[in-house]
């Protein structure tokens, strides 16, 4: 992922020590590289000390913003001093981005007229009016804070998460290859209402992906995804004809992610693939999650659009779990798991390709590909969403896989996750009508996705906390 980058805006005000405004563009532009990100800026000749007081100079900034559309994620305002409403209205009414304001502290022996600041009382003039005229912006703790503290290096980091996760979800499209699992009523979904999010679902077949890899010969891209496959994972006990199989299915699912250019897939995975193709297509969910595809099984289209948030957010591989199994008699842990679909960079160690032993019971030689093994411990985010009365709605809470070990015996690939108040929090979505499944994230970001689902791509939040 490209490094999120920062349009950088300054407020001026003219009996203000507008000399400040100088000492802000360096230490703001300081602060984003610091914090991992890169920045624009604009040219300090621009406007009077290159910050923007009057609406004349907003209008100048607009313009400069419109000039270079498409080359940043988000827009910080800092206020160096206090600001000027209707420079700062006309200045970011159209950025098209989020917007974090920031502003400076006071410091104590500087409180004279050529040094004071006032940013703290100048802060709320611009909420103000840029709530008055429905433009939405993030604010964070500290009220006010110095750019070169520890506390607005990680307010930027957290903007960044925000920044892309409304820069990815804000319009998208969702492969659907297969029809819902037949069994399970819990995913179903409410394509028209996901339409008015900007989420479009493509429908596909499950029977043309099934006679397309019928036909499909042993071909230099299939031959090289079975290689990629022995090397993503541990294949030996893999029959080679069943390889062949699920490469083929792999190099079928890219050809529709690039010919209608899917950011995500949902995967109709049983029976007919193991009836049928005699495999088990977990393996391809956990390789194309690991790629970074939000990739989930059963027809869990919902769980794919948290997936990708959290994906976006983290930049790293999410995954689908069922809320399986207690963890002997401790109410804050649970054990979250699937057949296979995880992917590797979550995984404790290389998975093992087996046979799947709830298709194996019935029809032997028919379940070859779920990948085995246990989730490492690492802190999670984890989060799913649902569609009702043609709104869109989500939750998100905040826990940790553990070290804990899962019995041997135990098939699939599990994880034990420790949650605070684990208990009422799943009162509440059972109250809720959420499913059986969650999807997880690597680190904590529920802020971050909070504030991008409610402030600026407008879902509805349930809070389980």
């Amino acid at each position: 992922m490209r490094k999120t980058t920062f349009a950088l805006c300054f407020c001026n005000r003219s009996f203000m020590p507008g000399e400040l405004v100088r000492e802000a563009r360096k230490e703001v532009a300081k602060a984003v590289e610091k914090a991992g990100c890169a920045y624009i800026m604009m040219d300090e000749k621009a406007t009077r000390f290159g910050g923007v007081e009057t609406r004349d100079e907003g209008r100048v900034y607009a313009k400069w913003l419109a000039e270079h559309k498409g080359e940043y994620d988000g827009v910080i305002f800092s206020m160096p001093i206090f600001a000027d409403e209707n420079g700062a209205f006309e200045a970011l009414r159209d950025a098209g981005t989020p917007i974090l304001l920031q502003a400076y502290p006071d410091e104590i022996g500087k409180m004279d007229f050529a040094h004071r600041r006032d940013a703290y009382c100048g802060k709320f003039s611009v909420t103000d009016v840029f709530t008055q005229c429905q433009i939405p912006f993030t604010v964070m703790t500290p009220h006010v804070v110095h750019p070169l503290s520890p506390a607005f290096k990680a307010n930027i980091q957290e903007f960044a998460a925000v920044c892309r996760v409304v820069g990815g979800m804000k319009r998208f499209s969702i492969g659907c290859i297969g029809a819902r699992t037949t069994a399970f009523k819990t995913t179903r979904f409410d394509e028209i209402a996901l339409q008015k999010y900007d989420i479009t679902v493509e429908s596909f077949d499950l029977s043309e992906l099934v006679y397309k890899v019928q036909h499909r010969k042993n071909d230099a891209a299939v031959k090289a995804k079975v290689e990629r496959l022995r090397n993503y994972t541990n294949c030996s006990k893999v029959p080679q004809e069943r390889m062949e199989t699920l490469a083929k299915i792999s190099c079928t699912i890219d050809d529709y992610i690039a010919e209608y250019h899917l950011d995500a897939i949902s995967l109709r995975c049983w029976n007919e693939m193991e009836t049928i193709l005699r495999v088990c297509p977990c393996v391809l969910l956990s390789e194309l999650n690991d790629r970074g595809v939000a990739a989930s099984c059963e027809i869990d289209l919902c769980s794919a659009i948290t997936m990708r948030a959290m994906l976006l957010a983290s930049g790293k591989p999410t995954a689908v779990l069922d809320w399986n199994n207690n963890y002997g008699k401790d109410p804050n842990k649970v054990i979250l798991f699937h057949c296979g679909p995880v992917a590797q960079t979550l995984m404790a160690g290389k998975g093992t390709v087996t046979a799947h032993l709830m298709f194996e019971k019935v029809d032997p030689g028919s379940g070859w590909g779920s990948n085995e093994g246990r989730i490492k411990s690492f802190p999670m985010t984890f989060a799913n969403c649902q569609t009702k009365d043609g709104k869109l709605i989500v939750y998100a809470s905040e826990g940790a896989f553990t070290k804990d070990k899962i019995e041997k015996g135990f098939f699939g690939c599990g994880g034990v996750a420790k949650i605070p108040d684990l208990q009422n929090k799943l009162v509440m979505l059972a109250r809720g009508g959420f499913k059986h499944h969650t999807s997880v994230g690597m680190g904590h970001m529920k802020a971050a996705l909070k504030e991008a689902f409610t402030t600026y791509l407008g879902y509805d939040w349930v809070e389980i906390d």
